[in-house]
């Protein structure tokens, strides 16, 4: 292939085209917020009812394609030169990877949604509030944030990596389908898909900004008496995007990389706090059995596309395909970003990892902070379940709470999600400017610096909009056209392993 990346530095169409999007977008909200939230509204009926199947089976077919590339002799080949050698120690690696690809999800769903499941059981068949109840809901869970989501990061990961460092192409999502469009890739055709990933990395990280902003504000009214409103969250928006600004300006080697240890410790350290004073042995047996009812439900939930019911197609909706759309929406960000930070590893051990060590996390976290809520549910007189109902976002701390030491521990919580917040952004800052650059691994930082205050501003104008609605939809929204990009990048890669990969 040839090697054409150096005629891109600075790609003023797809930067201007996508900044208009966005910021187009970012204006009607501003200027005329109910009509917004009710088109969202009907958008998001209309793709729920319509193109939810879509989201379930091309999600399941990501997860069969990443792990028969890992089973092939095409797992041999190395994301770069034969002879080249990783640039990051794993346990870094593992670090940036996780806090990119979850972050802020875990901590503002890890309490609540194990328990929002255990009391409204829909598809399960289970008595709400009943162990059997308690079972499904770590197992559902757990299917939500395990395999899926990380196998279509993995397909983005995989064809960006190996277009770009084995075969000497930009960095970036259009590199990934030289073989069906060829030199094409530099014109048009490449501007729409790069535009694409552009929108929907920036409306799909804006979700988890305005998720983000809400549990912080949270946390602080809980333990400070800080007042919960929009205003403040804004204002904490603005003072996290600033720090997000700094830590994007510093590069991956600096503020990314050190910012993602330190949250890693951070969260590890409160796990384990949670661990040790909390039920421990039930902790344990619970690791078990959250494993079995994942594996059990992973077959059946991988292509259950919902029932005639409305409650079952109710749940679907707001469940599972939300979730699916979040991740396709941030695919293009965390899939990139791994990419770049995966030069010198081999797809199987690119595969093996991005799969299973995150998957791993996610069981180990949710069953800590999930089975420890449930036990009070189940074994207590706790009232989380309620705390759920009226604040999803300040469920975090008043679980806290009810351990030792709760002040300090819902502090800790508030600066975890704090640094969960900024990672994302920071994260995403570098990956968007990186694409609108042309695949420059180092783009200008005045650039850098612009997609870090609009991630700002967009999560802001729909906080303020419509609030939660308005974030879910615009992840759900942008996520669709997306979905066709993931599936002609699985044909590209595999082409053109199939052509120029020696097996």
């Amino acid at each position: 292939m040839p090697g054409k990346s150096r005629k891109l530095q600075i790609n003023h169409i797809v930067f201007i085209v996508s900044a208009a999007t966005i910021l187009g977008v970012v204006a009607f909200a501003a200027v005329a917020p109910a009509l917004l939230l009710k088109g969202f509204s009907q958008l998001q009926t209309t793709i729920t009812t319509y193109c939810g199947w879509l989201y379930v089976l091309a999600m399941t077919f990501f997860l069969g394609f990443v792990v028969w590339l890992a089973v092939s002799p095409y797992g041999r080949v190395r994301l770069g030169k034969d002879n080249s050698t990783p640039e990051f120690s794993t346990l870094t690696w593992l670090a940036m990877l996780f806090s990119a690809g979850m972050g802020i999800g875990i901590l503002f769903y890890g309490i609540a949604e194990p328990l929002m499941h255990f009391n409204a059981p829909v598809p399960f068949g289970c008595e709400p509030g009943s162990e059997a109840a308690a079972r499904s809901a770590m197992g559902i869970t757990v299917f939500h944030w395990g395999f899926h989501p990380w196998a279509c990061y993995s397909v983005v990961g995989l064809a960006i990596a190996y277009f770009g460092f084995r075969k000497g192409l930009p960095i970036s999502i259009r590199s990934a389908f030289y073989p069906l469009l060829g030199e094409r890739i530099y014109g048009w055709p490449g501007h729409i898909i790069d535009v694409l990933a552009i929108v929907s990395t920036m409306f799909g990280v804006a979700t988890s900004l305005g998720l983000g902003a809400m549990q912080v504000n949270a946390g602080l009214a809980h333990v400070y008496g800080i007042e919960q409103n929009a205003s403040i969250q804004v204002i904490i928006i603005a003072c996290i995007t600033a720090v997000a600004t700094m830590s994007v300006v510093t590069g991956i080697h600096a503020g990314i990389r050190r910012l993602s240890e330190a949250n890693m410790i951070l969260a590890a350290s409160l796990m384990l706090f949670v661990v040790g004073f909390g039920p421990t042995l039930y902790i344990l047996k619970s690791l078990g059995t959250n494993l079995g009812s994942y594996l059990q439900m992973l077959p059946i939930h991988s292509f259950w596309c919902g029932s005639a019911e409305t409650a079952d197609r109710n749940w679907l909706n707001s469940w599972t395909i939300f979730y699916w759309a979040w991740w396709i929406a941030w695919s293009p960000f965390v899939g990139m970003f791994v990419a770049r930070i995966s030069r010198g590893r081999t797809i199987r051990e690119f595969v093996i990892y991005v799969l299973l060590v995150p998957t791993c996390l996610s069981l180990i976290w949710f069953t800590v902070f999930g089975n420890s809520a449930l036990a009070i549910q189940l074994f207590g007189e706790g009232t989380l379940t309620q705390a759920v109902n009226q604040d999803v976002a300040r469920a975090l701390f008043i679980f806290l709470e009810t351990y030792p030491l709760g002040f300090i521990t819902c502090t800790a919580g508030i600066l975890c999600v704090v640094l969960f917040f900024v990672t994302s952004s920071d994260s995403a800052s570098l990956v968007i400017d990186t694409i609108a650059s042309g695949g420059v691994e180092n783009p200008p930082i005045r650039q850098r610096v612009f997609w870090a205050i609009t991630e700002g501003v967009v999560a802001t104008v729909l906080l303020l909009a419509g609030g939660l609605k308005a974030l879910q939809t615009a992840a759900l929204t942008s996520a669709l056209p997306f979905i066709f990009v993931l599936l002609l990048m699985v044909y590209c890669l595999q082409r053109a392993l199939r052509s120029s990969e020696q097996t």
